[in-house]
């Protein structure tokens, strides 16, 4: 059989170029091949790595005390009201769950939210509070059952923060309202719970919307790809970013499941910005924009949030309030039209307003003199990087209702002083304590409200004048066989030669001598002549060693000039030394920490109470006498043109040289508080202690409305009736007859009846006879 040509005629072979090049592009696809597995594996253990360990950095929560309610309890409505706003309760005609109230006339309805206390979870529960006057007069639960204490959950007063003042509140799937899952996957996802990390049907949609309209309207990113940008790479534009982020979504899809990916969204996602803070997550974003807890979010807030998602900026509720609204309705028929919603719903939410509070409820300056306070206290015991990444939540004794009150009276008082020249110069720092417990309940660091600059409640170092002089009294008081308060003291000029040769030559401030006095008149009336005589017989030592058992520790010179308030303390340094005044002698260091919980809400320290007995509560019971005095009849009388004369105070004046420093400290039998007016650059001001630091505490106590001091009495502290010109002993039926308190034992020796009936008394009975007659 004869072949055909065509069958005879082998198949040409490649040329040798192009066999080169197809074994060039053979070699480079599984060099390429290789390159991409190798870069897949680096990228699935980035993703792994930081996915399944530590994902974020959380900083410390600081929270106020929370409010405990009690029957008996001394609490008026109105601040029991300013509270419950402060918390985000909503005011309502009826409560319907947590996080709401309703007020008719003395009554007041609530519904708590649990908390995780340091003692564990506290349920939510349904409260009827009762007040009559300033009081809890009645306290229930449901159904009418009486309840003997009730506590809410404490305000976030703020955080401590990393450098990159990234902050969140994290959050589990079980505590997200309703709608929040359906809204946030129909608008940024619909595929979500079907594709694998990324959506080719987006990405088709997006690439068709896009075309068609000749603009930018549309991305095809699933939620997962914009986890995987928010949480593992950058904001760069580029082809290569947007592969790797592809991959990367693919291979956290391949390891986790939806339900996962979805909460860490809700947690990583931005939006907004608090100042220099980076708002991330829903939880924060809930507290930041509506001061509420997430959970209690409704339909027409959850569709603002989720529609910020988009442009955080561009629809900032308070920014730009319109777009905010058209933007929330725009999400709200959304979900009615996809179902998630019925129209109905969604009718009633888009009547709603946008409902954001007026600024930012977690700003970090809120109260920077008090946080900065428990910033120091917690670094005894914490790194750094322990309060600012590991989500510690930490329980203090600060109170916001007294806060609040301090930085009114601050303002209101520089407001009323406004005239007086060089008012606007002088600043300011108040410090309030617990005088029992020596709990910081409030701190000022400065005239304006929220400065966080320098803190002069901590660190303005300034002398404190007449405040040093209940030490030296005390000091002789602790002698009671040489000193008590009727013993006279001279209140005449004199001078002392120093060491180095100068005159020491003190004044009072009236450049006037009073004579002979009583101890506690010198006191009373703030004279420097008998207190400097006085202090010099006691020994300058002895008095500084006073001030150490009164809880400060100074390092100043035994100079003379010390006696009158030369040596510069803190405000936070005075009140240490006031507290224990005070509290009957017993020393309580001063704290603002109660007790710190994990990040999980599991106890890790408590800062337990602590008390030492430093003097005698005889000697303190007389010393308080003379301060009660003070405000009776000495430099604070004053107060009783304001405050009611039946609410007994005791307290002491402080002016330095030249009224450079004007200071006022002072306590009732539940609050102590030192005020300090001055410069910073040590000038004059145009105010003494009591007409500057005074008034502002006046204020304060007034906003505060305090009880009454009732000391009891020591067992060792008799009552003697005496002469209150002479000091001698005398009888009660006696003209210029006084009570007045003594140690046992040194008391004056009794004085004798006056004979005859009491003058009081005749005239008291003749006008009776005479009112019965007429």
């Amino acid at each position: 059989m004869t072949r055909t040509r065509s069958s005879r005629t082998p198949k040409k072979p490649p040329s040798g170029g192009l066999r080169t090049w197809l074994g060039w592009g053979l070699k480079l696809g599984l060099v390429g091949l290789v390159i991409l597995a190798g870069f897949a594996v680096y990228l699935d253990a980035v993703v792994q790595e930081k996915f399944s360990g530590k994902r974020w950095t959380i900083p410390a929560k600081v929270y106020a005390r929370p409010l405990e309610l009690f029957v008996g309890q001394k609490l008026a409505k109105n601040d029991f009201l300013t509270e419950l706003d402060a918390l985000g309760y909503r005011r309502q005609t009826t409560v319907d769950g947590p996080g709401t109230d309703s007020v008719n006339g003395n009554t007041v309805d609530l519904n708590t939210r649990g908390f995780q206390f340091y003692e564990g979870l506290e349920q939510p529960q349904a409260v009827r509070v009762k007040f009559s006057g300033d009081y809890v007069s009645e306290l229930s639960g449901s159904g009418g059952k009486k309840v003997a204490v009730v506590r809410l959950e404490p305000l976030l007063i703020g955080g401590l923060y990393p450098k990159n003042l990234e902050d969140r509140i994290l959050i589990k799937l079980d505590q997200v309202p309703p709608y929040l899952l359906d809204t946030l996957v129909t608008v940024e996802d619909r595929d979500f719970y079907h594709h694998f990390g990324v959506s080719p049907k987006s990405i088709a949609r997006a690439i068709w919307v896009n075309t068609s309209s000749g603009a930018m309207r549309q991305g095809g990113s699933t939620l997962t790809q914009q986890l995987v940008k928010n949480f593992y790479l950058t904001n760069e534009r580029s082809l290569t970013r947007k592969l790797t982020e592809a991959m990367m979504a693919v291979l956290l899809e391949l390891h986790y499941d939806k339900g996962e990916i979805l909460e860490a969204y809700l947690n990583e996602v931005f939006v907004g910005q608090d100042g220099q803070r980076a708002v991330h997550g829903f939880g924060l974003a809930s507290q930041f924009f509506f001061s509420q807890p997430l959970s209690e979010l409704k339909l027409h807030q959850v569709a603002l949030l989720v529609g910020m998602v988009k442009g955080p900026s561009s629809y900032n509720p308070r920014r730009n309030p319109e777009r905010a609204l058209e933007r929330r309705n725009l999400v709200l028929d959304l979900l009615a039209q996809q179902g998630v919603a019925t129209q109905e719903a969604v009718d009633a939410a888009k009547k709603m307003p946008l409902g954001v509070t007026k600024r930012g409820s977690l700003a970090d300056s809120s109260f920077p003199g008090f946080l900065d306070l428990v910033k120091r206290q917690l670094r005894d015991d914490y790194r750094d990087e322990d309060l600012t990444e590991e989500g510690l939540r930490i329980f203090t004794s600060f109170d916001p209702i007294l806060q609040m009150k301090a930085e009114s009276s601050v303002t209101d008082t520089f407001k009323r002083l406004a005239g007086r020249k060089g008012a606007d110069e002088v600043e300011a720092a108040m410090v309030v304590t617990n005088p029992e417990s020596g709990e910081v309940q409030a701190l000022v660091g400065s005239r304006v409200p929220g400065f966080a600059g320098f803190n002069r409640a901590l660190d303005a170092v300034r002398p404190i004048g007449s405040l040093i002089k209940p030490a030296v009294y005390l000091t002789a008081l602790e002698q009671p066989s040489k000193y008590t308060l009727t013993s006279w003291v001279q209140d005449v000029p004199f001078s002392v030669k120093g060491a180095d040769g100068q005159i020491w030559k003190p004044q009072n401030y009236e450049r006037n001598s009073n004579g002979t006095v009583f101890l506690y008149q010198g006191l009373a009336h703030s004279y420097n002549l008998s207190t400097a005589r006085l202090g010099l017989d006691l020994g300058v030592p002895n008095v500084l060693k006073t001030l150490g058992k009164l809880g400060v520790q100074v390092d100043w010179p035994p100079y003379p000039s010390m006696l009158l308030g030369a040596g510069g303390l803190a405000p936070m340094q005075v009140a240490t030394m006031y507290q224990t005044l005070a509290n009957g002698g017993f020393n309580t260091p001063m704290r603002g920490i109660r007790s710190v919980l994990t990040a999980e809400g599991e106890p890790l320290k408590r800062y337990p109470f602590q008390i030492q007995q430093r003097f005698d509560p005889a000697s303190i019971y007389l010393i308080q006498n003379a301060m009660q005095r003070v405000m009776r009849e000495g430099t604070g009388r004053s107060v009783y043109n304001v405050l009611p004369s039946n609410l007994n105070l005791a307290g002491k004046t402080g002016t330095s040289n030249d009224s450079r420093d004007s200071w006022f400290a002072g306590f009732s039998q539940d609050v102590l508080a030192v005020v300090w007016l001055g410069r910073d650059d040590n000038g004059k001001t145009p105010f003494t202690g009591a007409t500057g630091a005074l008034q502002v505490w006046t204020s304060f106590m007034k906003k505060a409305d305090p009880l009454p001091l009732d000391t009891p009495v020591p067992e060792n502290v008799v009552q003697a009736w005496v002469d209150a010109k002479t000091g001698q002993g005398s009888d009660a039926s006696c003209p210029n007859a006084v009570q007045m308190p003594y140690i046992r034992g040194s008391e004056p020796t009794p004085g004798t009846a006056c004979g005859g009936a009491n003058p009081a008394t005749d005239d008291s009975v003749m006008d009776w006879v005479k009112g019965w007659l007429n």
